[in-house]
């Protein structure tokens, strides 16, 4: 694993916005303009090392499978993750069911010497989809940088939306009309509505109907209890770019819990996400795999916040996540002596809060300073599916982070490694 400086290409802000990247710029407080999309540079692996996360990545997948069955096992579990105690049984049969679903993304700290360890699981709603299945693969065609790059991502989106909806066909014995895909207008980035618009695309090329519209375009007719679009269509199959714990708690959330018990729509990504979906996952796992010689490899010690044993990290110094914030929102990391070594405002914490060892990401620092990568590893249709990078100048991973492409074997003689 290493960081390389390349060459920016002629015209790459045009190129790579017309690939679907239309939120690459950010405006900065003091008026400065912050591209999103790192040109420049590339981290290399080499064969081995990708099959090496692609490993870690499974079997992290599966040890998450094995605590979705411990968490509902235990209704205290359940408490603790905030679960909605109206939506549990629906939460149940939707994981005995195991309808349609699509991807998620693990966040993963490495060095390329160490195990790749488990820093958080995006399960229900991961974004950065675009630039890591489209644009980073543009990038290595055009500049043939490496041999290869670890990026299996569209082809596995598109079957995997092929295989699920042939599983509702099945199911419920008809071919969907349409699959609906929304995002919420509360995303002035153009972020959400991309994603949407790639999945949308995906859709289309498994042979279905694609309607792309906003969350709150989405109505409820009051006399037969189901929803629709605004042109009257009934939603059938509905991908949301929209969290499962805020969608329970709007107006329509016991509405949405009602169609799950009796309806045949479905809602993807599924309500079982609502487990994986919330860092307290990270607690849940450590509880289960701390004594597992392998599983445990891939973990960070890590205990709810009112759990005794969270003491135990006040020697190696820990961070302390809110169960459901985003991008790196109110995360506060704080050393072995107490120390606060970063931290982030927001506007999450009230649901409560996870410790997990302090881990700090590793450092390739270059001549332009220090460069913090997270590795996040998709997986489509329960599978291991490609790589994204995620690079901070500081310890804590957020909205203003870039985005690095990736190679394997770079061989280039002009090479700097930055590390």
């Amino acid at each position: 694993m290493r960081r390389l400086y390349g060459k920016a290409r002629i015209g790459w802000e045009a190129e790579i916005e017309s690939q679907g990247l239309v939120y690459n710029k950010t405006s900065l407080p003091d008026g400065d303009v912050r591209s999103y999309w790192r040109e420049d540079v590339f981290y290399d692996f080499s064969a081995a090392e990708i099959d090496r996360l692609a490993d870690a990545t499974e079997l992290l997948f599966a040890a998450c499978v094995e605590a979705g069955d411990v968490i509902l096992g235990d209704e205290r579990l359940l408490d603790r993750l905030r679960i909605p105690r109206d939506a549990r049984d629906v939460v149940r049969a939707s994981w005995d069911a195991e309808p349609p679903s699509i991807y998620g993304r693990f966040d993963l700290w490495w060095d390329g010497a160490g195990e790749p360890r488990l820093l958080e699981f995006n399960a229900d709603t991961p974004t950065s989809l675009v630039e890591a299945a489209v644009v980073q693969w543009a990038w290595h065609l055009e500049t043939g940088q490496g041999r290869d790059q670890w990026n299996q991502l569209d082809d596995r989106l598109v079957a995997a939306w092929q295989r699920n909806l042939s599983r509702w066909e099945a199911h419920f014995g008809r071919r969907p009309r349409r699959v609906h895909l929304a995002w919420t207008e509360g995303d002035p980035s153009g972020e959400d509505w991309m994603t949407v618009a790639y999945m949308a695309d995906c859709v289309q090329r498994a042979g279905y109907e694609a309607v792309v519209m906003t969350t709150e375009e989405i109505g409820l007719d009051t006399g037969d209890a189901r929803f629709y679009d605004p042109r009257g269509n009934r939603l059938e199959v509905v991908f949301k770019l929209y969290p499962w714990e805020w969608l329970l708690a709007d107006e329509y959330g016991p509405s949405v819990v009602a169609d799950l018990r009796w309806g045949d729509t479905a809602w993807i990504e599924p309500i079982w996400k609502t487990l994986w979906s919330t860092k307290g996952l990270l607690p849940v796992l450590w509880q289960r795999y701390e004594n597992d010689p392998v599983v445990s490899r891939h973990l960070l010690p890590a205990f709810f916040g009112d759990d005794p044993r969270a003491a135990e990290l006040d020697a190696t110094g820990f961070a302390r996540k809110p169960l459901l914030g985003r991008e790196g929102n109110n995360i506060e990391l704080v050393g072995p002596g107490g120390d606060v070594l970063a931290q982030q405002g927001g506007r999450y914490g009230a649901e409560g809060w996870v410790l997990q060892q302090l881990c700090p990401l590793p450092d390739f620092a270059g001549p332009d300073g220090p460069h913090h990568p997270v590795l996040g590893t998709w997986v489509v249709d329960g599978e291991a599916a490609g790589l994204g990078i995620r690079e901070s100048d500081g310890l804590i991973t957020d909205n203003l982070s870039y985005f690095v492409p990736h190679t394997i074997d770079h061989r280039a003689a002009w090479e700097q490694p930055g590390r």
